[in-house]
């Protein structure tokens, strides 16, 4: 037998036992085609050809994922052949499989490697941040505007995307209602990539499956943050975070707390009460993007808040025939 026949029964005895998720599609000498997987998502297959100088030569290598990203393929590829090149004149075939199995298992958030990239483009200000740490699989991310910052721990599961991100040390100097609502938001956008709707499907719709939860939320709170510290009142007009985080009212009863209505435009909360018992009633509709305005601070039907602004005017035009009278 010749070395690359000896080599090849090696594989075929130690490939699937010593290497973990390995399974052999093919081991002969045109091609050795294996697959290596961690879960569903982490899976590559890899097809190996003997050049005709081999082993003097490094070993010819082609990465294929249904999953993975194909630029991160690209890349791997490379460094599968450097990694080959290291043991020119030695078998090769075994090397290669189990350096991609521990890039499996030492890189987990290869799973989410495009929208990881699309989020460092979105992170575009000198003081923002986003560091990966693969041996946790997790990402830090901080997010500054201005004087403005949010910091957090974003967790990706080793199932991803089948179940969702999770947010997790929050630190931040917003107003406290702003956090909760903007994490809330996010983790709601997170939950809804992995699990179905409530509502019945409509006929012929197709099955539900879970999508990816990084991208998505943390584009949200990208967002949030970039644009809340200059958003103005929809009422008054007037800006409604102070330029100094310090200054910002965190007194949820307070006139002047900032309340963030469905829509996520901002209004003062003694603006928003204003507007919204004032006519025209019916159909309240936020003057920055014309959706209905919801808020949990505001449940009055419109009839009933026409019917109290009446009462209220009434008494007014009461107060005033009586102030005449003593005038």
């Amino acid at each position: 037998m010749g070395l690359i026949e000896d080599e090849l029964a090696e594989v075929k005895k130690l490939a699937e036992h010593v290497i973990t998720g390995c399974r052999l599609v093919s081991c002969v000498k045109t091609m050795v085609r294996a697959e290596i997987k961690r879960t569903h998502f982490k899976a590559i297959t890899v097809c190996m050809q003997f050049p005709e100088d081999y082993p003097k030569a490094s070993l010819l290598i082609e990465l294929k994922s249904k999953t993975l990203s194909e630029k991160l393929l690209n890349g791997l590829t490379n460094v599968c052949e450097n990694e080959a090149k290291k043991f020119l004149g030695k078998p090769q075939v075994l090397k290669v499989l189990q350096f991609l199995r521990n890039f499996i298992d030492e890189h987990p958030l290869s799973c989410c490697y495009d929208e990881i990239n699309t989020l460092k483009k979105s992170l575009n200000d000198g003081s923002d941040e986003l560091k990966l740490k693969q041996k946790l699989s997790c990402l830090l991310i901080k997010i500054v505007k201005n004087k403005y910052f949010f910091k957090a721990r974003l967790v990706v599961p080793d199932i991803y995307p089948n179940a969702a991100i999770d947010i997790q040390d929050i630190e931040a100097n917003f107003p406290p209602a702003f956090i909760r609502h903007i994490v809330g938001q996010a983790k709601e956008l997170a939950r809804q990539c992995v699990e179905p709707p409530m509502r019945k499907p409509k006929p012929n719709e197709p099955p539900f499956k879970p999508q990816p939860s990084l991208e998505k939320p943390i584009t949200f709170l990208v967002d949030c943050v970039k644009h809340l510290p200059g958003e103005k009142c929809q009422l008054c007009k007037e800006q409604c975070l102070p330029e100094d985080p310090e200054l910002a009212e965190v007194d949820e009863d307070s006139p002047k707390h900032i309340e963030r209505i469905y829509c996520g435009h901002l209004f003062h909360q003694e603006c928003l009460l204003k507007y919204m018992k004032t006519p025209p009633f019916g159909n309240k509709k936020c003057s920055g993007c014309g959706i209905k305005i919801y808020h949990h601070k505001w449940s009055l039907s419109d009839k009933l808040a026409e019917t109290r602004w009446a009462h209220e005017q009434a008494r007014e035009r009461e107060l005033a025939e009586v102030e005449d009278f003593f005038k």
